[in-house]
């Protein structure tokens, strides 16, 4: 039987597109540390095999983007074991500016787009699931979202529409040797984006703009490690300079549809109850 394998099947994007590709009647192996249908650590090749067994299309996901700061990154090394294997069709999630050198994910990125077989990449901008599954869940909950992002504004994408676009790459021969940089419909400021889910959840909620100095004391006092914390307070801070607002047509190359917009994701996710 042929096996479409989900890195990161626990994750953001990796659960809709497992769920979907078993609603459709394909074969899903999901691979994660916990909670996968198989344990896959990226840190322990000896647990590759038994996921990579009679896979012949791997989604991959790189959890960390200190990725290129391993010699050879995990991706890479992982690539050259899939292709052994058999794996003849590659989706990896990357990010915006990942086909720079200097990139952290420029190595996992060049090695997936050559690895000589069949292959599509997909650089997303920041999800609109941040603010209703991760990073700005917290925040939204306490009712101040507090980030250096000044007036900077950001064509967030949903999740759900990088889903889909796997999913095609997964099982269409048409997107082979494409890279789709996927962004919403239009770009947004912070304050808006709080303005639509204080509408749609009922709570009172609000965006400050601080300092990126204030912002990084923050997460340290949080917990999160140095590196980390000035990684995120760097990117956050790119947003206020314009870094990201471009509009890509990814989405609709792919799937031939507009992208959700993120009004229509904020009152799906108000009515999960996520902000309550």
């Amino acid at each position: 039987m042929k096996h479409n394998l989900i890195l990161a099947g626990t994750g953001k994007t990796g659960r809709r597109i497992a769920n979907r590709l078993t609603a459709a009647g394909h074969s899903v192996r999901t691979a994660a540390r916990t909670g996968g249908d198989i344990h896959f650590d990226l840190d322990d090749a000896t647990t590759w095999p038994a996921a990579l067994e009679g896979v012949t299309a791997a989604y991959l996901v790189e959890p960390s983007l200190d990725a290129d700061a391993e010699n050879p990154p995990r991706i890479a090394r992982l690539v050259t074991a899939a292709v052994a294997a058999g794996v003849s069709r590659l989706v990896l999630l990357s990010a915006p500016g990942a086909d720079f050198e200097g990139h952290p994910l420029h190595t996992t990125d060049l090695a997936v787009r050559e690895s000589g077989v069949e292959w599509t990449v997909l650089r997303p901008n920041w999800f609109s699931q941040n603010f209703s599954e991760a990073f700005w869940l917290p925040a939204i909950r306490s009712g101040t979202l507090a980030l250096p992002t000044g007036e900077g504004r950001v064509p967030f994408i949903d999740a759900e529409d990088i889903a889909d676009v796997a999913i095609a790459a997964l099982t269409e021969d048409r997107h082979a040797g494409q890279v789709y940089e996927l962004t919403g419909p239009r770009a947004i400021g912070f304050g808006e984006a709080t303005e639509l889910i204080a509408a749609a959840s009922g709570r009172s909620l609000r965006y400050v703009d601080v300092s990126p100095d204030d912002f990084l004391q923050q997460q340290l006092s949080h917990g999160l490690p140095a590196a980390d914390a000035e990684r995120m307070t760097k990117l956050l801070v790119s947003i206020s300079t314009g870094e990201g607002e471009r509009l890509q047509d990814g989405v609709e190359q792919a799937l031939g549809r507009a992208p959700r917009r993120f009004e229509d994701f904020v009152v799906e996710a108000a009515a999960t109850g996520c902000w309550s």
